[in-house]
């Protein structure tokens, strides 16, 4: 395995995703790491954070030593970035990006064997190096689109690096991650933005249907509106694979409207336990516990300093281990919701116990139903 404490790090694009790369790199031993990026607040951030240890002011500088740059700036910015990368870098330079679309910018390399396209699978609703982690990539899919032209020391060196941030490298043509993402990333955002708009500019007997909405539409619509400027440029690169996926949701949308206009309850009752084995299969690749076992506690909270780091605690000097939770806030007056995912209803019961001894409403439910 490459010794990574001696590589010469370069990462062009100091936001989220670059910053992130660049702490994890730190984490797992690099020792120097050069940055650059055309906005100099986030450049300063990322320094300001640690991220990096040299502020470099173009990219020819940054790359003048580089043994592996990493491009993290916008999809729409990649080929132009990427072709400027391997024309003022050294042979010696392996270059590979962080961008969710592959083929346009796997495109611009073709000939060129010093490129690895890359792709971690993960993210946040939050932007720029103040939201950076070192711990963004842990157990996250990361995929490596090599191309015929890829030499295999280039690739290995950044299967290597994306193996020590935490991530698992999987190997994936251009086209065929361009089709997988566009199903199970960029088709959900689409939706989420839909939804919520359709909820948003409707009206029902003069009542707003966002001020009553419950759970679902909360779930569903928990990616809408992220950051705009990305995601235009993401919807648009990707354009044709996403269109693709919209006509076949189309055409499922349109098995259901008649299931509904024939009141085919076979055809519902089917097709509900289909989305229960599917949803099933999610939860098996998202958590190490069985999905059978996964239990859901909803906590209704108030909105006051130290009642997550109380419940945690709690939860914690119990043994009561937290596979995931998220928070949905409600107001100051009403507080909100914390969703719990613990392993075992024996566990889940145990927690809800705990809580409930200290004030709290608690709804357990089997995290496949909940």
């Amino acid at each position: 395995m490459r010794d990574l404490a001696k590589l010469r790090l370069t990462v062009v694009g100091t936001g989220l995703m670059g910053a992130s790369i660049a702490l994890g790199a730190k984490r797992a031993g690099v020792a120097r790491i050069a940055g650059f990026d055309a906005d100099e607040n986030a450049l300063e951030t990322a320094l300001e954070r640690g991220a990096i240890d040299e502020r470099c002011s173009s990219l020819p500088e940054v790359l003048r030593a580089a043994e592996l740059a990493v491009l993290a700036v916008p999809v729409a910015e990649l080929p132009r970035t990427l072709e400027a990368a391997l024309a003022r870098s050294q042979e010696a330079c392996t270059v590979t990006d962080v961008g969710s679309t592959k083929a346009s910018v796997c495109g611009a390399a073709r000939g060129s064997g010093r490129f690895v396209g890359g792709h971690p699978v993960c993210g946040s609703e939050a932007r720029g190096a103040g939201h950076a982690s070192a711990d963004l990539f842990e157990g996250a899919t990361w995929f490596l689109t090599p191309s015929p032209d890829t030499e295999p020391e280039r690739y290995r060196l950044v299967h290597t690096f994306a193996a020590a941030l935490g991530a698992v490298p999987v190997a994936i043509g251009a086209e065929a991650h361009d089709r997988l993402i566009a199903l199970t990333s960029h088709l959900p955002h689409a939706l989420a933005n839909l939804l919520v708009n359709q909820a948003g500019t409707a009206r029902v007997d003069g009542h707003d249907p966002l001020a009553s909405a419950g759970g679902s539409l909360r779930d569903l619509t928990r990616v809408a509106g992220t950051n705009p400027p990305v995601w235009v440029d993401i919807f648009l690169e990707n354009r044709e694979e996403i269109r693709a996926a919209l006509a076949e949701h189309r055409r499922a949308l349109d098995r259901l409207d008649a299931a509904l206009r024939e009141r085919d309850a076979g055809f519902l009752a089917r097709w509900i336990a289909e989305a229960a084995a599917n949803r099933r299969r999610v939860l098996e690749s998202a958590y190490a516990a069985d999905p059978a076992e996964l239990h859901r506690l909803r906590v209704h909270v108030p909105d006051r300093p130290g009642v997550l780091a109380g419940i945690t605690q709690a939860l914690g000097a119990e043994r009561i281990n937290i596979e995931d939770f998220e928070l949905h806030h409600l107001s100051p007056e009403r507080g909100g919701t914390l969703g719990v995912l613990v392993a075992g209803e024996g566990q889940a019961l145990r927690a809800a116990g705990l809580l409930e001894a200290q004030g709290y409403g608690i709804v357990v439910a089997p995290a496949a139903l909940g």
